[in-house]
């Protein structure tokens, strides 16, 4: 059993995270037929809890339901995004239903729902949408003293600093390829106000919309900001427990 914490890229903005504990966190997992993500990584057949930032299709699964029965993992969404889920015939006994703001207790984790500025939907059959939605963010407080900011999809906003003073994470994974998101400008700013000495980039460098890059990111931090980018590939891990 490991006694840190691993944060591993999945692909584009899927991650798994390895507590402490081995328990196994996926984070917005968008695998089935995933390009971006290594083959041998689309079908996981453990899981314990399952994070969703929202409900776009780069982040969130068509095959989520047969994922969920498969390992039974519990799950943590946006609520337009689980009664969404619960149309689709996900047991509500697999929920840990929770609201921006609130935090819970479970596998060893203190889990708190933040705000994302991004408006987001679930897509529907019939070249539809529904379920309109805020995006969500989440603080991972691990039994290690590792605390991560998974930021998800979002803008810039000044309140990235009362998560420092509440929370101290110790690495934030934050979007970085413009457009939709977050560039690397605003990043280098939400970076700063986090207080974060360690930077995990996502969300660019997949599609040719996603233009922002790791080396703007650090032309945009200062020296004095201290603070390490882990450009990971896909597939790679970082022992976040030991940074």
């Amino acid at each position: 059993m490991l006694t840190y914490s691993q944060l591993q890229l999945l692909g584009h903005a899927s991650f798994r995270i390895t507590t402490p504990e081995g328990r196994i966190i996926l984070l917005d997992p968008w695998l089935t037929g995933n390009p971006y993500v290594p083959a041998e990584l689309r079908a996981p057949e453990r899981a314990d809890l399952v994070l969703i930032t929202h409900g776009h299709d780069d982040h969130f699964d068509p095959e989520l339901p047969a994922l969920l029965a498969r390992t039974g993992a519990r799950i943590v969404a946006p609520a337009p995004v689980r009664f969404y889920l619960y149309e689709q015939g996900v047991p509500a006994e697999q929920f840990e239903p929770m609201n921006v703001g609130g935090g819970i207790s479970l596998l060893d984790v203190r889990l708190t729902m933040t705000v994302a500025h991004h408006a987001a939907h679930v897509d529907l059959p019939g070249n539809k949408t529904g379920f309109q939605h805020e995006a969500v963010g989440y603080i991972l407080a691990l039994s290690d003293n590792t605390v991560i900011y998974a930021a998800g999809d979002t803008a810039l906003f000044g309140d990235m600093g009362l998560l420092a003073e509440l929370y101290q994470p110790t690495v934030a994974l934050l979007p970085i390829g413009d457009r939709y998101t977050m560039g690397p400008r605003e990043a280098a700013v939400a970076a700063r106000l986090l207080q974060v000495r360690h930077v995990v980039p996502f969300h660019y460098g997949t599609f040719a919309s996603l233009v922002g890059t790791p080396e703007q990111l650090q032309q945009h931090l200062k020296p004095t900001d201290a603070v390490t980018i882990h450009a990971l590939q896909a597939g790679q891990t970082l022992d976040v427990g030991r940074l």
